[in-house]
């Protein structure tokens, strides 16, 4: 009878000792559960999601690092843009200057710009890449800001689609109201018509924007470095990316001004979708036909494009694909192209078409190397940190993080600062590629469940995106 007594106590105590464990890892899993992904934005409820088979599934974290790869890629070729910026924008009208920059100026002495009263760039006495140290910060500039307002907009109002009022809300909140503001043509039109009370698309209305010194403001440059980033915010459905864009482009654009900055957002969008067994120059040509089909095929911009990519498919060197662009549109103004006849400062070297034409050269002679592409894009002339931010977040993007620093065989800073430019964002306007990416990724969670129809898996780190249409 005591040994069966003693058996009886030790078998509860091995049935409660059981229990205690049981009953810890039971908590542990509570706590795995709780925290089994950084990547959870607090501020979005998840919802289950059965996936299809046809669903794309994409990485949450390889994302993540094409999101940083995207900011770092940007703000390398843009502050290398800033370098020949309107150092080069032909000889019609009362400014001229010169011959166009060649491959063989790149790493030479940096002529001064229209405005530069005869020095050269402050950023870099030579024609080169302009780079920030890992000590040192990235500065905001009018190619990267505007998409860093929007994205800062998007997950602050937990929205997916920006209404009017929130854009002007976030404009006069985060631009200074007076220079100097680093705003230009359209931009700045667009504010001005905010602190008079419109709200955006009014604010790029060709009816009531116009003025004695311009009537087509809705054609200017802006809304191309300021909404390519929606792209990124609706991986693989450009659908949706266009969806998203549409006010925020509007808010500067029309037209042609408004298909060209549609083409860029289009082009983003599918990095996600692209097969990547191909090259990356073959990546990039399918993704630039993809986008081409969005482009109405009378209006200019379809037909500069197509205009430059007849001249690489002939292998016409880009220096004289550059020439012939300049000589077709500005000098004798075919295809719809009729900017030089409104005889506005500097030839119109700002605006959408000229700058999309540059652009393009960039883009197909630079053949998906990052490193070649800023070149072109740099010294093709015009607004030239423009295409250049462009295609280097677009490669950026496609390279991620590591792949940008080992195209160019260092590290960068990681380190971010939107009150160069912009006001009153939170701690002091600092912030990281890192943080940046993780906001991306959050909005994207939002677009994914509510515009698209997929899911979130936070266990596997992934998205289920419905293809279009199903």
């Amino acid at each position: 009878m005591k040994n069966a007594l003693k058996t009886l106590c030790l078998t509860g105590t091995t049935l409660v000792f059981v229990l205690m464990v049981l009953s810890c890892k039971d908590a542990h899993k509570e706590e795995v559960k709780q925290v089994k992904n950084a990547l959870t934005d607090p501020g979005l409820e998840y919802s289950a999601y059965a996936p299809e088979v046809t669903d794309m599934v994409i990485s949450r974290a390889d994302y993540s690092n094409k999101l940083y790869g995207f900011w770092l890629g940007q703000c390398i070729a843009n502050w290398t843009g800033l370098v020949t910026e309107m150092d080069k924008i032909g000889n019609i009208g009362e400014i001229k200057t010169g011959p166009f920059y060649t491959r063989e100026d790149w790493g030479k002495p940096d002529q001064p710009s229209i405005w530069g009263e005869g020095l050269p760039s402050e950023l870099s006495d030579n024609i080169d890449f302009v780079f920030r140290d890992e000590d040192e910060i990235w500065g905001a500039d009018d190619d990267t800001d505007i998409e860093y307002m929007y994205q800062h907009l998007l997950y602050t109002n937990k929205t997916s689609m920006l209404s009017g009022k929130q854009i002007k809300e976030g404009w006069l909140k985060h631009i200074k109201h007076e220079e100097e503001n680093f705003l230009w043509v359209s931009n700045q039109k667009a504010l001005d018509m905010m602190l008079n009370g419109a709200v955006p698309p009014e604010t790029s209305d060709p009816q009531i924007t116009k003025d004695s010194i311009y009537d087509n403001y809705h054609e200017m440059i802006d809304a191309q470095l300021t909404t390519e980033i929606f792209g990124l915010f609706a991986p693989a459905r450009p659908d949706i990316a266009l969806k998203m864009a549409n006010l925020p482009i509007q808010t500067t654009a029309r037209e042609n001004a408004q298909w060209i900055s549609e083409f860029y957002v289009i082009m983003y969008s599918l990095a996600s979708e692209v097969d990547k067994s191909l090259s990356q120059k073959e990546q990039i040509a399918w993704m630039a036909v993809q986008a081409r089909e969005h482009l109405p095929n009378d209006s200019y911009a379809a037909k500069m494009y197509d205009f430059v990519k007849g001249k690489y498919d002939a292998n016409i060197p880009w220096e004289k694909a550059r020439d012939d662009l300049y000589e077709r549109y500005q000098v004798n103004q075919e295809d719809g192209y009729t900017i030089t006849s409104k005889n506005i400062f500097c030839n119109g070297c700002f605006a959408a078409g000229i700058n999309f034409g540059a652009s393009i050269v960039s883009l197909f002679y630079g053949e998906g190397d990052i490193k070649e592409t800023i070149k072109i894009g740099a010294l093709a002339g015009w607004d030239s940190d423009n295409p250049t931010a462009t295609w280097g977040g677009l490669l950026g993007f496609m390279l991620g993080k590591e792949g940008v620093e080992e195209a160019f065989g260092r590290k960068f800073s990681d380190k971010f600062n939107i009150h160069r430019t912009r006001v009153n964002f939170p701690n002091d306007g600092l912030d990281t590629f890192d943080e940046m990416a993780k906001k991306g990724i959050y909005i994207i969670d939002r677009v994914v469940q509510e515009e698209m129809g997929g899911g979130v898996d936070l266990e596997k780190d992934v998205w289920y995106i419905p293809h279009n249409g199903e």
